[in-house]
């Protein structure tokens, strides 16, 4: 099977990053409200320089993923998107080569997973910590997939690469097509995705950051806040006041937002011929 042009991925890539930037994402930084110390410009830019190291022709996964972090700091001098590139990495080399995301995975080899603990290194993602086995400070493992598999229970990112991406199928591409089946928008189908990640499991992020039960109480919120909400009435008011609250507290789903953008960018790949799965 053949592959998309890298010129193509990369384009598409860079798409879902500024789609997923215009959409109202409760808690995270997009074009209605800003927060967390951080500016839409800053994602704009790293939108920008990461995608030429995202969709470099016949590089791994680990690669695209280091020097697109490399490209990032070096542009915004913080980590905007080391999750985006995590999950969206292993869907621009699938889509070049023509083969499915689960190929890809089970391709990783020991020079993936050196790359990929630099760029964790690089970008020092707020409130990793030490982990017993396979710290990120310590010499990459031999296997990467080894190393998100025990990552996976607290890391949906890390679950993401041993289920074969089952979270953006079952649940981001599941609630893109019933926006559209809806009449919404690309924003706010956009903002359908987010909230269907923000509802059905704790953030990793928020639980990296603020524990394992204040992320589940997110989760929850977010369930009551949202459960009678007609996203095709644009309700723009109740959900910026959950924004407003979310970043109050210090709160940010960025794992939402990361697989809100590995969503769309999945489903572009897809609409342009690459048969992921």
């Amino acid at each position: 099977m053949s592959g998309l042009d890298a010129g193509l991925v990369g384009t598409l890539y860079h798409a879902a990053c500024l789609a997923e930037l215009d959409a109202l994402k409760p808690g995270n930084v997009h074009a209605y409200a800003e927060g967390h110390r951080m500016l839409v410009a800053d994602f704009l830019t790293s939108a920008d320089v990461s995608a030429p190291a995202l969709a470099r022709p016949r590089t791994g996964v680990g690669e695209r993923v280091r020097a697109g972090v490399a490209a990032t700091m070096a542009a915004v001098a913080q980590n905007t998107n080391l999750g985006i590139l995590l999950l969206c990495a292993p869907l621009a080399a699938a889509a070049e080569r023509g083969s499915t995301v689960e190929s890809v995975l089970g391709s990783l080899d020991r020079a993936d997973s050196e790359a990929v603990f630099a760029a964790i290194r690089l970008a020092n993602p707020g409130g990793l910590g030490r982990a017993g086995q396979y710290d990120v400070a310590a010499a990459a493992p031999e296997s990467l997939l080894a190393a998100m598999a025990e990552a996976s229970d607290r890391d949906r990112i890390a679950r993401a690469y041993v289920t074969g991406f089952a979270d953006v199928t079952t649940i981001g591409l599941a609630a893109l097509a019933e926006a559209r089946a809806q009449g919404l928008d690309r924003s706010w189908c956009t903002t359908a995705i987010h909230l269907s990640y923000l509802r059905a499991a704790p953030d990793s992020h928020i639980a990296r950051k603020a524990g394992v039960a204040t992320a589940e109480a997110v989760r929850r919120e977010a369930e009551e806040t949202l459960a009678d909400l007609d996203l095709a009435s644009r309700p723009v008011d109740p959900l910026l006041a959950l924004d407003a609250s979310l970043k109050a507290r210090g709160l940010n789903p960025g794992t939402s937002a990361d697989f809100t953008v590995a969503t769309l960018f999945w489903d572009a790949l897809a609409s342009a011929g690459a048969v992921l799965a």
